[in-house]
């Protein structure tokens, strides 16, 4: 099914709308990294603590946060399921607005940020799970991939946004004045806001809509996300009932055993397992201590750093647009995430390689060394890869391949790791820095690798078909291409036993 263009206005739209999400996420993660807000010295002065308890003040911030993120996954998966995907967005944007408002107040006491990172915390979290969702939901299989991979685009955006806002502020605002430190923070309401009011000009998900037995709403939401009313679309709506009500007839009430049945099982681990490898595939951690790479790679050279790792921001705005615009769509989502990794792979460990045989250097203002300016270029060579892969694929990946029966659960399993595992990269990357040097890349370079493998091993592509479609097939090792995945019909290749 084409789609009318105002569907797809429409369905972009929604899309946008609902991964703000996506941009919060990114610019809160930018804010407070290692060369932002936590190292001002008026919000250091504002909350009274010095160097020495510096390194303290930055994990609680950061790991307080994700720990919120990591609980408010398992509360949303209810929570969703019982108010829509509408409701639920509103609250945790509700919620994330309370939290960045208590952050932003000068209150001169480390105890209350800490409670307002885990309220933000709480508020993220919650949308990270039902973001994936919705989109999925919504959109037609043909802009699924696209639309979905806004999340990380968007993510994206939030990084390199707060990158430049942070330098703003620490060179156009007077280290004795609050509003240094403040109007960064303060600043993420404004996206939070629109995620919230955002909401009142979509629909609810079709698909929660059927589940609930709300059938005139279901087609009036499909009606509009597809702005058509003609008989394909009705012959889709058709689908989804049928669909939604064989998952729901299949037991009368859910239980959580059902997770543990050989088929959702093998999805359930399999979005456990995807947000896991988004996380170790090194990605992250230099979206974190971008600064503290770009030392162990140039060497300490003043700002320059900080210059590199802001160029970083802007190679992963440009890297995930092209993906997201112009190929999500048009290349299979197994290859991309196996060729993404193998990619990844080649690169950190050659970057590796490089950093062992040429150290940089350890004077300050040291010109960069050749060797430098290449391992620079393999780190931005290795964004891209990961902006045209496991940056944006798993968030739309992992909505797919539940049924709708157990879509909450498994999402919120999924991203559950991703919070969790984010947490403890973040947690453990400075030590690895400064423990292991040039072995830090060595390390991500072969977990790129252990990716690759098991991505080919065991990935199942699902461009092209519809939910209904994707949720009758086998998860089946040894047979991961599932030839005519790639056919844009709605035909399975495989059916599930009665």
């Amino acid at each position: 099914m084409k789609g009318t263009t105002l569907g797809k206005i429409r369905a972009y739209w929604l899309g946008s709308v609902v991964c703000m999400g996506g941009f919060l996420f990114g610019y809160d993660s930018g804010m407070l990294n290692l060369g932002g807000v936590l190292t001002l010295l008026s919000f250091q002065s504002d909350y009274r603590y010095g160097s020495a308890d510096q390194t303290r003040a930055n994990s609680l911030s950061v790991g307080l946060q994700q720990l919120g993120g990591f609980v408010a996954c398992f509360v949303a998966w209810p929570l969703t399921d019982r108010l829509g995907r509408k409701k639920s967005l509103m609250i945790s944007s509700f919620i994330f607005c309370i939290g960045s408002i208590i952050q932003t107040i000068n209150t001169h006491s480390l105890a209350a940020f800490y409670v307002a990172r885990i309220v933000s915390g709480l508020g993220l979290g919650a949308a990270t799970v039902v973001v994936p969702m919705f989109n999925s939901e919504m959109m037609p299989k043909e802009m699924r991939g696209q639309v979905g991979s806004f999340f990380q685009w968007f993510y994206t955006f939030g990084i390199f946004a707060s990158y430049w806002v942070d330098y703003g502020v620490a060179r156009g605002i007077a280290s004795t004045n609050p509003l240094q430190w403040q109007i960064p923070i303060g600043l993420q309401i404004a996206p939070a806001a629109f995620l919230g009011l955002g909401m009142f000009t979509v629909p609810e998900s079709t698909r929660w809509l059927t589940k609930k037995g709300r059938h005139e709403e279901a087609w009036k939401s499909l009606q509009w996300i597809r702005a058509d009313d003609s008989q394909q679309t009705a012959s889709e709506m058709e689908e989804i009932r049928e669909g939604v009500a064989a998952e729901v007839s299949a037991t009368e009430d859910f239980h959580i055993r059902e997770l543990l049945e050989r088929e959702n099982f093998k999805r359930v681990f399999a979005a456990f397992a995807i947000f896991t490898a988004q996380q170790a595939t090194g990605a992250t951690a230099f979206a974190y201590f971008g600064p503290q790479y770009f030392k162990l790679i140039v060497g300490d050279n003043g700002e320059q750093s900080l210059l590199l790792t802001a160029i970083f921001g802007a190679v992963k705005v440009v890297a995930c647009g092209i993906f997201v615009l112009w190929f999500s769509e048009r290349l299979s989502r197994r290859q991309v995430l196996i060729g993404g990794a193998a990619f990844m792979a080649a690169c950190q460990i050659t970057t590796a390689a490089v950093v062992k045989s040429f150290p940089a250097p350890k004077g300050e203002g040291d010109a960069i060394a050749p060797s430098g300016i290449a391992t620079v270029a393999l780190i931005y060579l290795f964004v891209v890869a990961y902006n045209f892969s496991w940056g944006p694929m798993p968030w739309p990946y992992v909505s797919e391949i539940f049924s709708a029966r157990i879509r909450e659960p498994g999402v919120a399993i999924g991203v559950a790791s991703q919070w969790l595992f984010n947490f403890v990269f973040s947690l453990t990357t400075p030590y690895m820095i400064s423990s292991m040097g040039w072995g830090t890349f060595l390390l991500w370079g072969l977990f790129d690798v252990i990716i690759a493998v098991l991505s080919f091993a065991f990935l199942q592509e699902t461009r092209g078909l519809s939910l209904e479609a994707i949720a009758n097939q086998r998860f089946e090792t040894g047979n991961p291409a599932n030839k005519g995945l790639d056919k844009d019909d709605d035909t399975c290749v495989e059916h599930r036993e009665g």
